[in-house]
């Protein structure tokens, strides 16, 4: 037991003294002024090249986006993210040794011994096509569904509403995405914090209003004309289309595609979303109460 409380306290002090280093030193990797230059390039891009013409640039729920942005790409992670993760990783590494197995058990190669552009690739494909499976999870799951909904209860996109998600779904994405990044090996920190800004700056892309397909790079790359009817409130079917994270191409191979016209001025949303919480701290709470009115 007192390992695991080493361990949550090693992570709060860690990630509390990373976190000050990031802000006050400015390096290649740093994930904070990452986050910030992305999300202002892709700020200025929608002032100069608007899709919806009509949409204002301090839109409806800007400032609410903008604190789930530092919210839960900084604050989440000291309270609580860094900590539950290590811990987690822990506790299985343990369950394993009682059966005199470890992680390395399962790992098929190690990445880092790879050619470092194959290496990176690999990595990439396969944390990509991890989350596009979860993301699957997540709208056709009930009770995962409900903390989904957070994300689904933008009406007006743009750059900031990509980080507009409950504190749970990191958790969700992180756990299932272990294994499968443990079976291929270790990655170095340049590999990951490529991974990582790419990934912020197509997500931001996404969410952004700005009418963009990057032409026959659309079936490859997701884009905000794709992704705009993965948040349309008038679905042609039960669960959901476009659910590709950073690739389009899973969709296309999956056959979950779907771009029927110009999708600039739909209906944003989910059936039922005026009896959705419009405050942060009641969206947070909201898939609690949710699961308990539902067995009620």
């Amino acid at each position: 037991m007192n390992k695991y409380i080493e361990t949550i306290k090693n992570s709060y002090s860690g990630y509390f003294n990373y976190l000050i280093s990031e802000i006050t030193n400015f390096h290649w990797e740093n994930y904070f002024y990452g986050l910030l230059i992305i999300s202002l390039t892709i700020w200025g891009l929608e002032i100069l090249f608007p899709w919806r013409k009509d949409q204002k640039i301090f839109r409806k729920d800007f400032w609410l986006d903008t604190f789930y942005l530092f919210f839960n790409f900084f604050l989440l992670n000291l309270i609580a993210l860094i900590a539950l993760s290590n811990t987690a990783e822990l506790v299985f590494n343990d369950f394993l040794g009682v059966f005199g197995l470890s992680v390395d058990s399962f790992q098929l190669f190690d990445s880092t011994k790879l050619p470092w552009l194959l290496g990176l690739f690999i990595f990439f494909l396969t944390a990509d096509f991890i989350q596009w499976g979860t993301h699957i999870l997540l709208h056709r799951v009930p009770f995962l569904w409900n903390f989904h909904k957070t994300h689904h209860s933008v009406k007006e996109m743009a750059f900031a509403a990509h980080f507009r998600y409950h504190w749970m779904e990191p958790i969700v994405y992180k756990s299932i995405l272990y294994i499968p990044i443990a079976i291929i090996g270790g990655f170095n920190i340049e590999a990951v914090a490529i991974v990582h800004f790419f990934n912020i700056a197509i997500g931001h892309l996404n969410h952004a209003n700005i009418g963009w397909d990057y032409g026959y790079l659309k079936y490859i790359f997701n884009n905000p004309k794709m992704h705009i009817w993965h948040h349309s409130k008038e679905m042609p079917n039960k669960y959901g289309v476009n659910f590709g994270i950073t690739l389009s191409i899973w969709d296309y191979i999956f056959k979950t595609d779907y771009i029927p016209y110009d999708g600039r001025d739909i209906e944003l949303g989910f059936h039922d979303d005026d009896k959705f919480p419009q405050e942060f701290i009641n969206q947070e709470l909201y898939p609690w109460s949710a699961s308990k009115n539902n067995k009620d």
